[in-house]
């Protein structure tokens, strides 16, 4: 008996081995595929499953780096998702904090309102953003396309801090508060040492949704304060899509965060995981 309960726990393993292999080849094939049609000829690129196999060929980099300033829209992305997120955390941190040690009586419907607006359909705000946008000269600089970043993932950086102050027991801040401990020598001594595998993970988050922030890019800038989203809209054309350029820009544009990701993927479970053991 024991033989047949170790043998079907070793099934069951190596099932659910292949399917979590399975899972992720399928998560990864498009930017595989992706990756792989950055290296084709634009004939071989519309042919498709066709042309597995084929010569590489660099020469769609090459187009792209010849067509627009590769560094000056990186550059961009990487000031707007650094910019935005440093700012989201200057204001989440405290509000998290607040909610989570001195909640109020609507702090809860607070949350959910919060949580709300990053729901709603960006198209709805789209008229009265622009205006004050054109209005306040902010069109195609930074400043403003770095506050509409903040205020996009502001909700859920204070969501994701205020879930994982909430598992940090609350008897170590009160044995600070005993020992004369104030607010602030609370927040940067005791709570943000605790906190900061959680507080990388958000940061994490929020870097990525503004490095991925299509919308707005488009809508706000045109070329001053463009991000990597605008750098591979520009391979649309009249004429129609250049899939193999297209496949080469966006292979560019997401290598940082990818490479970046896959770094810190540690430290992001870690701070996902946060509180999941008392």
């Amino acid at each position: 008996m024991p033989s047949k309960s170790r043998n079907h726990q070793l099934r069951a393993r190596l099932l659910l081995t292949v399917l979590g292999w399975a899972v992720a080849l399928l998560v990864f094939f498009p930017i595989l595929w992706m990756i792989l049609t950055s290296f084709k000829t634009e004939k071989e690129a519309v042919a498709g499953i066709q042309h597995l196999i084929f010569r590489p060929t660099l020469q769609n980099y090459h187009d792209v780096q010849q067509r627009a300033n590769y560094a000056h829209f990186a550059w961009n992305s990487i000031l707007l998702a650094c910019g935005s997120t440093l700012a989201a955390l200057l204001i989440g941190l405290p509000a998290a904090y607040s909610m989570a040690f001195r909640p109020m009586r609507h702090t809860k419907d607070m949350l959910v309102w919060m949580l709300s607006t990053r729901m709603m359909p960006a198209a709805g705000v789209l008229a009265p953003i622009y205006l004050l946008f054109r209005d306040g000269n902010l069109l195609d600089t930074r400043s403003g396309l770095l506050a509409v970043d903040t205020l996009m993932n502001l909700p859920i950086v204070i969501w994701m801090l205020y879930a994982f102050f909430r598992d940090v027991p609350a008897e170590i801040l009160e044995a600070g508060r005993m020992d004369g401990a104030g607010y602030l020598r609370e927040i940067f001594s005791l709570l943000l040492p605790l906190s900061m595998p959680s507080i990388f993970s958000t940061s994490l988050l929020a870097i990525v949704l503004a490095w991925n922030e299509a919308f707005w890019s488009l809508i706000l800038t045109a070329a001053k304060a463009a991000p990597l989203t605008v750098y591979i809209a520009s391979f649309s054309s009249p004429e129609g899509l250049f899939w193999a350029k297209l496949s080469a820009a966006s292979t560019m544009a997401i290598l940082p965060i990818l490479v970046f990701g896959w770094i810190s993927q540690r430290q992001l479970v870690r701070g996902l995981t946060f509180g999941a053991v008392k």
